[in-house]
């Protein structure tokens, strides 16, 4: 125990006094949405569906109880649901982040003309509050003059007699942050500092543990989007924002190599541990690495179920007793999943492990591609793995879940991890039909398939400098007897399931690469260890 001290004090407490420019860069980078195009695929006409469902959306009622909360008159009725019943908002913030993905990942205009929409209605709310704040909280203000006062009544999912007011916040946090590194949005950028600036004094007063007890309450993700601050400014002053945000109840056992996480709220717990991680990034820190790594592998391998989920009514239980797993109709939460992602490829960019590309593509298309409906577009809560239970989806004016609002992003984002590279390697982690445009390179390369129905992936560089670099294919480790060719010559290959295949050669326009990978039926195990079993097919 007075190890665990000496290493928190030493990590914790130290973080603000690291220079940004210390950083450790990342060993891959993922290419922005913006910088791959989605063809005919499910995942394409799940991306077409979320445009349909997100322009389906009224955006004065979104922004209802921002306006409110402003002293300014709306232009219509909150939606119904968690959107008047207290969580007032929440969905804005993620409509925002949303819109600009979307507009990212497709350049569609329409899109463009409701992002530029809310951002401007928005300024118009920050502007009349005077000093930085917006926030769709109802009677908000009454209740953050109680927290900078020192008065904190926290529990689990309330706050000062509100309901999770942090988790609320956080969602406009990280809408304006995905406005700014999306689409380059000088006025969201400003609107994003002058609401961490007003987070800033709010706390000022504060002592460490009277936060700490704060955060008792569910707040999102609110230590990454301050450190994300701290990034996009170079001001390290949001570092120590997102030090004092850091919850230890969750951290301090993490770094111990201890699972603790039975009977906690799960999707309170996912965002804490990315806020970890991109801190870590930032300054160096290892034992905050490690513990976002455990927290990691705890959870995809000893707490979800096949297809990448975890959690049953929202809490995980037990790891050796997924009893409840199989007979509660509220089983894995797609926000769950959703974060699970997020985290998974922080990790990756900084050890391209192909584990985290396996287990991304299981929950990618087991679970997230399958969160939504297929012909209207609503969006799943839970996704039971009840025998013969049924899915309930969304419906866009009366259902306001915070599946929905992680929904929303959910489909805009299917390019984020398809290709990463490194210097002169590009990596091929999933096999989705799309347009990759790698500009540092002036490469176009062009991925057709209809994975998993066919074994048969092919590549085609469109456009080409003619430089030598290497192109490393997920071999992934549910496939056996993989092979590549390029024009028709099959190459030699050393590698295993479970590594990447790397063909390094002059590329050049017209170049065309063939990917097999043979699929077996296989059974999984549940992971108590029950007589449960899931089929598979390669990942499916």
């Amino acid at each position: 125990m007075n190890l665990l001290k000496t290493i928190l004090s030493t990590s914790v407490f130290a973080i603000a006094s690291v220079a940004l420019h210390a950083q450790l860069p990342a060993k891959v980078e993922s290419f922005p949405v913006r910088d791959v195009r989605l063809t005919a695929s499910p995942f394409k006409h799940a991306e077409d569906m979320d445009i349909r469902y997100l322009l389906g959306i009224d955006p004065d009622r979104l922004l209802a109880p921002y306006l409110k909360e402003a002293g300014l008159s709306p232009k219509a009725e909150n939606y119904t649901n968690w959107e008047n019943t207290g969580l007032d908002g929440h969905i804005g913030g993620h409509y925002l982040s949303a819109l600009s993905y979307m507009y990212a990942a497709t350049g569609n205009k329409e899109i463009k003309a409701r992002l530029d929409y809310m951002i401007s209605e928005l300024k118009r709310c920050q502007d009349a509050a005077g000093d930085g704040y917006l926030c769709g909280v109802p009677n908000g203000r009454k209740m953050w003059k109680e927290i900078e006062e020192g008065n904190i009544r926290a529990s689990g999912f309330g706050l000062n007699d509100r309901w999770v007011p942090l988790y609320n916040i956080h969602k406009m946090y990280a809408g304006l942050r995905d406005a700014t590194l999306q689409t380059g949005s000088k006025e969201a950028k400003e609107m994003l500092v002058k609401l961490t600036d007003w987070m800033i004094r709010l706390i000022s007063k504060l002592s460490d543990e009277q936060i700490q007890d704060m955060l008792r309450s569910e707040h999102g993700g609110l230590n990454e989007i301050f450190a994300d601050v701290a990034d996009i400014t170079g001001d390290k002053k949001y570092l120590e924002l997102a030090r004092r945000f850091s919850h230890k109840t969750l951290l301090e056992p993490l770094i111990g190599g201890k699972d603790h996480l039975t009977g906690m709220h799960a999707n309170t717990q996912i965002p804490k541990v990315i806020g970890y991680k991109r801190i870590a990034d930032l300054t160096q820190n290892d034992a905050w690495d490690q513990a976002a790594r455990f927290f990691w592998n705890t959870v995809v391998n000893h707490r979800s179920v096949c297809i990448g989920g975890n959690s049953v009514r929202e809490h995980f239980h037990p790891a050796d007793n997924f009893t409840s797993m199989l007979n509660d109709v509220q089983g894995p939460e797609t926000c769950n999943t959703y974060n699970m992602l997020r985290l998974t490829k922080m990790l990756f960019q900084t050890s391209p492990d192909i584990r985290f590309a396996d287990y991304y593509e299981r929950a990618l298309y087991n679970h997230i591609l399958a969160s939504q409906q297929p012909a209207k577009g609503g969006f799943v809560y839970f996704t039971p793995m009840r025998s013969g239970h049924y899915r309930v989806y969304s419906q866009p004016e009366t259902s306001m879940w915070c599946c929905v609002g992680s929904g929303l992003e959910n489909h805009t984002k299917y390019g984020e991890f398809i290709y990463a590279h490194a210097e002169d390697t590009l990596y091929v982690n999933l096999f989705i039909p799309s347009r990759l445009t790698w500009k540092e390179q002036k490469l176009t390369l062009v991925q057709e398939s209809r994975f998993p129905d066919e074994a048969q992936i092919r590549f085609r560089i469109e456009k080409s400098n003619k430089k030598t670099f290497s192109l490393k294919f997920r071999y992934p480790s549910w496939a056996k007897g993989a092979s590549v060719s390029v024009n028709g010559k099959v190459q030699d290959i050393n590698a295993q399931p479970g590594e990447y295949l790397t063909v390094r050669r002059k590329w050049k326009a017209g170049d065309e690469i063939t990917l097999n990978l043979p699929m077996q039926v296989t059974l999984e195990q549940i992971p108590d260890q029950e007589h449960f079993y899931a089929f598979m097919y390669g990942p499916i």
